[in-house]
């Protein structure tokens, strides 16, 4: 068996704490505090870690960090749009951070992306500590920034989109309304006949009625809904995904063909992405596929 160190029986001040669940969670220590305020929507924290680096919280959730964001970001962002023939406009709702746009203008044919961010504290915060999580990307001039919510956004919207990327904190808080079948059809109406919309969802082991929740609603307004795994170290491991659109599917493409369109695409500093991933993410062990099978 590996070493390991034993178990405190009180965190330190200095530790920060996620419970993934009522009875488990995980910790990373904080080796120094550089914001901690509340908006007008949520509390906000920044801290300089050892094993993270520049780490971000909303509300006591771990958001992102310097040194993981890619674990998330690559593959909240490349399974659609690699899948699609050549995205052109997309449309972020959340994502304050950049780290989403980041990655969708790596593909040269993004003509514009719309970030619509509820929280301009993010923004800001993100400006000032996490350059290395958005690399500049929240002042590109194909980047156009909207503070307001996001449902209202999508709703009142007279443009259309090949990429929807739903870049969330949890349901709860401000996010709630974004869970719900309404907001996801309001997301089908703004979506070309060929786009796709991708979401987080949670942890197949520490969030499984929320699984099967999300993935309920989203059949009700999408006819493909693909959902796929990755591990995020800043969410405690095993998280799942979901692409959702009218008719692209991510597993029509093999990882030869993925590989050829990041080669074709010029696509750089991917540090997660290639066609194998890709597959992978889609091939779902036995008790996800129970989790997310209908009627099961």
């Amino acid at each position: 068996m590996p070493d390991r160190v034993p178990a405190p029986t009180a965190f330190p001040a200095d530790v920060m704490v996620e419970e993934l669940a009522p009875d488990w969670g995980f910790h990373v220590r904080s080796a120094r505090e550089l914001e901690r305020f509340r908006s007008p929507f949520q509390a906000v924290e920044v801290h300089d870690t050892a094993s993270f680096g520049r780490l971000f919280r909303l509300d006591g959730h771990f958001m992102t960090s310097e040194r993981d964001e890619f674990f998330y970001h690559e593959n909240l962002v490349h399974m659609a749009a690699l899948t699609h023939p050549l995205p052109r406009q997309a449309l972020i709702v959340g994502g304050g951070d950049g780290g989403s746009a980041e990655e969708l203008l790596k593909h040269p044919s993004l003509q514009s992306v719309t970030l619509c961010e509820i929280d301009l504290a993010v923004v800001d915060i993100a400006r000032k500590h996490l350059r290395e999580v958005h690399h500049g990307a929240l002042d590109d001039p194909r980047v156009a920034l909207r503070i307001e919510d996001g449902f209202a956004f999508v709703r009142n919207a007279q443009s259309s989109y090949d990429l929807i990327v739903l870049d969330l904190t949890d349901p709860g808080g401000p996010s709630t309304p974004l869970y719900t079948a309404d907001f996801y059809r309001a997301c089908a109406a703004r979506l070309h006949p060929q786009g796709a919309m991708t979401l987080h969802v949670g942890s197949p082991v520490a969030h499984p009625a929320r699984i099967r929740d999300v993935l309920a609603r989203l059949r009700e307004v999408f006819p493909v809904v693909s959902p796929y795994l990755t591990s995020i170290p800043l969410y405690g491991g095993l998280w799942m995904m979901a692409c959702a659109a009218p008719s692209l599917d991510p597993r029509a493409l093999s990882g030869l063909e993925v590989d050829r369109r990041i080669a074709q695409r010029g696509l750089r500093d991917l540090r997660y992405y290639n066609g194998d991933m890709h597959r992978a993410a889609l091939a779902l062990p036995n008790f996800v596929r129970a989790l997310v099978t209908p009627g099961r």
